[in-house]
């Protein structure tokens, strides 16, 4: 008999509503996971109030929870305008890092001409004004042409999608950021507008240098990233990635975005990662208590196509229906699982050659040829239990580890429920005769466990041990 649990993992959006402890242990209990911080607003005092909260809510109620750090990037925004401004097809205007609003010159808070070519389409205002670079008059500005007739405002977003950044797309606030998250009890640091496997190396020396302990998340939301050679070096040198919709439809095309996220979660369960399916999912409950069918249909997807998570944004950090929305998305969640197996990758999952795939991929057969209650992973960074989650199987993977951090990764891995016990031989088997005890298998009769385990408790690497145990 298998447990009935959420496999599928939530990632919620901390913001102005909920923004308080009472919210975040509210949210907890309904079935958020993990908290993404958004870095592009607030202050460090806000965050470390939100980092307190977070971690006393995870021990009054019992299970760890994850943090995430999502950096803000080089999010490019217009500068603040006197007025909002009407374009027509056809206008010449002029983006200037270092002047005012001034009829066609508007303000940028960024530097572009060190780094667009004539050529190059910028889109501004989430894609609502679409211009071509047509000059560089200067080292500070450069002269676009608009495409259609829309309006400009202050501060709203510019994206680049053929503009090569070069590896410099962490800026100084970014720099700034990771130094405060490195001395905070941050799990999971998201990278924004990533390009190239550069992007992802320079990071970890940072952090490394820094002394954290934080994994790495990429947020693919570029034409660049998305290149297949590309893509697959990404996941390779990640620890998850997150599909940023948003970004990823103004830059390459809202019709990308469905195949460009089959292939990224296939990807991710091809090395075992973490996948992260972001943006939109049930946007209309900012302001409504239930979602869209088409809503509905979007979370029931990426479940079926094997998400570690999924996010909600706006929904929670500014939506007025926080609570519902995440109980709407757990409804989804639990009824597909229930209702619709998880989409087979078996052409892409069978080229792994490591030997701890190999024993993760038995385990995950063994449970399903016996009717196993769950499979439990005896697991000191968290590798062992991300393996086996990578299979998808459809039971609860009971992760035990003695790193507060390892579990709390885990909290975002497909199936995983982790515990932090101290190492040893019957670490797991101990730990599953608890749960028993305290019902959490929900009979009362003997139930069988498969323990995934190393003869070296505690060991990095050392996996290499199936046992099958009946519990009475």
């Amino acid at each position: 008999m298998s447990v009935i649990f959420k496999r599928t993992k939530i990632l919620a959006t901390l913001g102005p509503p909920t923004n308080n402890y009472e919210s975040i242990e509210a949210m907890a209990k309904a079935g958020v996971n993990g908290f993404r911080l958004n870095f592009s607003h607030g202050s460090y005092e806000e965050r470390d109030l939100q980092l307190e909260w977070i971690r006393q809510a995870s021990a009054k109620i019992g299970k760890p929870v994850a943090i995430l750090q999502d950096l803000q990037g080089p999010k490019i925004r217009l500068g603040n305008l006197t007025e909002n401004t009407p374009v027509k097809t056809g206008d010449e205007i002029i983006l200037d890092h270092a002047a005012d609003h001034d009829g066609l010159t508007f303000p940028v808070q960024y530097n572009l001409a060190q780094k667009v070519k004539v050529g190059e389409p910028i889109y501004i205002f989430d894609g609502k004004v679409r211009t071509t670079v047509i000059g560089i008059p200067s080292g500070t500005s450069i002269k676009l042409r608009v495409e259609n007739d829309g309006v400009l405002m202050s501060r709203k977003g510019i994206n680049l999608p053929d503009t090569d950044f070069g590896g410099d797309i962490l800026t100084p606030k970014d720099l700034a950021d990771i130094e405060y998250g490195a001395t905070k009890d941050i799990d999971y640091v998201a990278l924004s507008f990533v390009q190239s496997v550069d992007d992802i190396n320079n990071l970890r020396q940072i952090l490394v240098g820094l002394g954290s302990d934080a994994q790495i998340i990429p947020k693919i939301e570029t034409k660049a990233a998305i290149r297949d050679e590309v893509l697959e070096e990404i996941v390779k040198a990640s620890d998850g990635v997150m599909v940023a919709r948003g970004d990823l439809a103004v830059e390459a095309g809202a019709e990308i975005v469905p195949v460009v996220q089959r292939k990224i979660i296939a990807l991710c369960r091809k090395y075992g990662k973490l996948s992260i399916v972001a943006t939109q999912m049930m946007a209309s409950m900012v302001d409504a208590p239930e979602p869209t069918r088409a809503e509905v249909s979007d979370v029931a997807n990426a479940v079926i196509q094997g998400a570690d998570t999924v996010m909600l944004s706006d929904e929670t950090a500014n939506g007025k229906y926080p609570l519902e929305t995440v109980a709407a998305m757990k409804r989804v969640i639990l009824y597909t699982q229930e209702h619709v197996a998880v989409a087979p990758i078996t052409d892409i999952i069978k080229g792994k050659k490591l030997k701890r795939d190999a024993i993760s991929l038995a385990a995950v057969t063994l449970a399903d040829q016996l009717g196993a209650s769950a499979i439990v992973a005896e697991t000191k960074s968290g590798g062992t239990a991300s393996n086996i989650a990578a299979h998808r199987p459809n039971l609860p993977i009971i992760s035990v580890t003695s790193e507060d951090r390892s579990a709390q990764q885990l909290a975002l891995s497909y199936a995983n429920k982790s515990f932090v016990r101290p190492d040893g031989e019957r670490a797991g088997l101990e730990l599953a005769r608890e749960l028993k005890r305290d019902g959490f298998f929900e009979t009362d009769g003997p139930i069988t466990v498969i323990i995934v385990s190393g003869k070296q408790p505690g060991m990095i690497g050392g996996t290499d041990t199936i046992r099958v145990r009946v519990l009475e």
